[in-house]
């Protein structure tokens, strides 16, 4: 949709009842994703977001300012498509998920690291079943496979509106478990995005901050808090 630029046509944005879901339609016509799938949505709640983005549009129609439609439109045309594909990649974060590589020095980092990132371990051995381990430095050590089974099989429970959502959780973070913990609502989305940006916070601490490195951590907040909205309405 970046590319895509029209001017409003419609006047009026409604949603209707699908077999399959919710439908938004422009003036009684149905929106269609970029390759001309049928736009419709698991819920109503997701719909209605989608709906009120089309009707916020003004004359000239700004497809940046429509997130919950372009992760629709991914959900539709991109990951229901090759959901097996999707869902093996981002499984495999498990295997190497920022929560495990620990630094071995100074104190402090070390002692941050493991005052957060083991609570976020250990909730996912409690809710998820699975337990990945610790390693110090950052060189690669493989985690226990049942353990990693387990995760890979949660992921591919998703529906395809729900990974097209994990699948920025995840990448945002860097982190399989961070991204199961932002779906289950673990902790907040402030305290679960530190969490996940610990290693930054000390560099920030020694260095002072950076404004382009910020304004870059802004938009990527931006996106991962719009991941959780779009995962909670699906």
């Amino acid at each position: 949709m970046s590319e895509w630029k029209q001017k409003r046509f419609w006047k009026e944005v409604s949603v209707e009842e699908d077999g399959a879901g919710f439908a938004v339609a422009l003036d009684g016509r149905r929106v269609k994703t970029p390759a001309k799938t049928a736009l419709v949505v698991p819920t109503r709640t997701l719909a209605e977001a989608i709906a009120a983005e089309w009707d916020a549009q003004d004359e000239q129609i700004d497809p940046l300012s429509m997130p919950n439609t372009r992760s629709a439109n991914a959900a539709i045309d991109k990951v229901a498509v090759q959901f097996a594909e999707v869902a093996d990649m981002l499984a495999e974060y498990g295997d190497s998920d920022l929560l495990c590589y620990r630094a071995e020095s100074p104190e402090g980092l070390v002692a941050r690291q493991s005052e957060s990132w083991d609570a976020a371990l250990d909730w996912a051995e409690a809710a998820l079943g699975a337990r990945l381990l610790p390693r110090a430095g950052i060189l690669h050590a493989p985690q226990d496979g049942a353990a990693l089974e387990v995760l890979r099989k949660r992921v591919h429970q998703m529906t395809p509106f729900q990974l097209a959502a994990f699948h920025d959780l995840v990448g945002l973070t860097g982190s399989l478990i961070l991204g199961f913990a932002t779906a289950e609502g673990w902790r907040t989305l402030d305290e679960i995005w530190e969490i996940s940006r610990i290693d930054e916070r000390w560099q920030e601490e020694l260095w002072g901050p950076d404004d382009e490195a910020q304004a870059i951590e802004a938009q990527k907040k931006q996106a991962f808090e719009h991941a959780a909205g779009f995962y909670a309405r699906v």
